[in-house]
């Protein structure tokens, strides 16, 4: 009986050794099997990972494209306003220039049922003057360059006003 029972031990021992090297086995193929799946997954997620990056960086180059037109008008825009700021000027410190030499008189004219004989008032013009007719009075030289002065912070405030106007159209039409 001894020899049976060393015999079915041997036996024992070798299914013992054949069930851990065929658990092995599984253990090994499954272990694969899962590592390809993650390394699938993996791959899927970095390729999704990769597309959203890519996606993020032309969204942000369409912005700076789209902020650098923007910048580049608005320097433009700039540069045309302070332009025409800066004729408007000219011709404002011109005119009262020659106002002030006597060159150019400003005058107004007075209601055609006014009384005759008023202070100040010139006699009507003759054939040869641009108003026919009309009774025009000078204005004083001071009173003159007031007006002008007037006149010119209105111009340069609608030359501003025109260039916000522009401005907040541009911004909400690039929107």
């Amino acid at each position: 009986m001894k020899i049976d029972a060393v015999k079915w031990g041997g036996v024992l021992l070798i299914i013992l050794a054949l069930m851990a090297g065929s658990a092995w086995a599984a253990w090994e193929w499954q272990a694969n099997a899962y590592g390809q799946q993650l390394a699938a997954k993996e791959a899927t997620h970095q390729t999704a990972l990769t597309d959203l990056a890519n996606a993020s960086a032309a969204l942000v180059l369409a912005e700076q494209g789209k902020r650098f037109a923007l910048e580049q008008w608005l320097a433009a825009s700039e540069q045309a306003n302070y332009r025409v700021l800066n004729d408007e000027r000219t011709k404002q410190a011109r005119l009262r220039d020659r106002l002030a030499t006597a060159d150019l008189r400003l005058s107004v004219q007075l209601d055609a049922t006014a009384a005759p004989g008023c202070d100040g008032m010139q006699a009507p013009t003759g054939t040869g003057g641009v108003v026919h007719g009309a009774r025009r009075a000078q204005l004083d030289p001071a009173h003159a360059q007031r007006i002008i002065g007037i006149i010119g912070d209105g111009d340069q405030g609608l030359i501003a006003l025109q260039a916000c106007q522009a401005y907040a159209k541009e911004v909400s039409d690039k929107k």
